[in-house]
């Protein structure tokens, strides 16, 4: 995959080899890979949150283009997402804020965001594209591969996964309105085809937060946003949601444990969360709408995996209490966390 393949490329399966060995361990992978975890057919879903076709446990995790900077940071992401994937189909997102800005600056481009939703005009889009569908996604998927996995690179343009119309004006915090430009809104889909076939052969889809509308034109689309909407289409079991924060902070710099749906927009009042917060917290929303009930706004910097790693989990009320009776409420961080610098951007 290149760069300036971007959105065009196709699906990358296994090469075909006349090695027996690989193939044997080709064919011992795809015995394993959904042990326990048959599809559903097309007549419907037996269990609340799962989607005929869809595998019976699914996690989208999205990653920050923060923590995809070097490549001890994405070999180690790769190994957790290889482990993760031993029990269930697994289907990652990703962005690249500030390798975005780098690209930027170096071509002259001013960067405009608002809200950690990056203002998008010809010119930034076409440094998305690059970026996201070239340098970030490839990377990433190589890293899978060599961590024993079997990645498939993808943006949203792919067989119409990502169909998007442009997003409508944003107001902001301040209750300003501002057009976003060539910002793409995910439209209301069935489980994308592509992806569901991918992750039942035991493949995992390492999706570039790119889509497209239906007369082919490409949109810059957050991150969060796209993971988001792709977890609530699959009725994935968990979403997570890492970044470089110990999850969501209080104003002392210590990761509060749970944040209720309703209480968000409180939270955002109060000032207490940054503007890259903010676009996680609507996006886990949306996702907690849709049915998905294990989302967690998660440390991806750190040696611990998704589940230990300190987080927020993003839950309702009445969870919440739930939570707190059976002892499942992630423990908020005993020490105190600096936010990060670059937590401002989410793309």
């Amino acid at each position: 995959m290149s760069a300036g393949r971007g959105a065009e490329r196709g699906v990358r399966g296994p090469r075909p080899s006349k090695s027996s060995g690989w193939s044997e361990r080709v064919e011992d992978h795809e015995r394993r890979a959904w042990r326990g975890a048959p599809l559903d057919d097309a007549r419907g879903s037996p269990e609340h949150g799962r989607r005929a076709g869809v595998p019976a446990t699914v996690i989208v995790i999205k990653i920050g283009g923060e923590l995809l900077e070097t490549p001890a940071s994405v070999a180690r992401l790769a190994r957790e997402i290889v482990r993760a994937a031993e029990t269930s189909a697994v289907v990652i997102v990703h962005g690249g804020g500030r390798t975005i800005d780098a690209e930027l600056a170096l071509r002259g481009v001013a960067k405009r965001a608002v809200d950690g939703l990056r203002i998008t005009d010809e010119a930034t889009l076409d440094v998305v594209v690059s970026v996201l569908a070239g340098l970030m996604n490839t990377r990433l998927v190589a890293a899978i591969g060599a961590a024993g996995g079997r990645a498939v690179g993808l943006t949203g343009a792919d067989a119409g996964i990502g169909l998007c119309e442009q997003a409508p004006p944003h107001r902001s915090g301040t209750g300003a309105v501002v057009d976003l430009g060539l910002v793409g809104r995910p439209l209301p889909t069935p489980p994308p085809a592509l992806v569901t076939d991918l992750c039942a052969k035991g493949y995992i889809p390492v999706v570039a937060s790119i889509g497209a509308g239906e007369d082919g034109r490409l949109f810059n689309v957050n991150a969060d946003t796209w993971a988001s909407h792709l977890a609530s289409a699959l009725g994935a079991r968990q979403l997570f949601i890492l970044g470089a924060t110990a999850g969501v902070l209080d104003g002392s710099g210590q990761t509060l444990p749970v944040v209720e749906v309703d209480g968000i927009d409180d939270l955002v009042a109060d000032g207490n969360v940054s503007a890259g917060m903010i676009a996680k917290l609507d996006a886990c929303r949306a996702a907690w709408r849709a049915g998905v009930r294990d989302i967690r706004i998660v440390d991806g910097r750190g040696p611990a995996g998704f589940d230990e790693a300190p987080a927020t989990r993003v839950a309702c009320g009445s969870e919440n209490r739930k939570s707190q009776a059976t002892g499942r409420t992630p423990r908020a961080a005993s020490h105190k966390l600096e936010p990060a610098a670059n937590e401002h951007q989410s793309d």
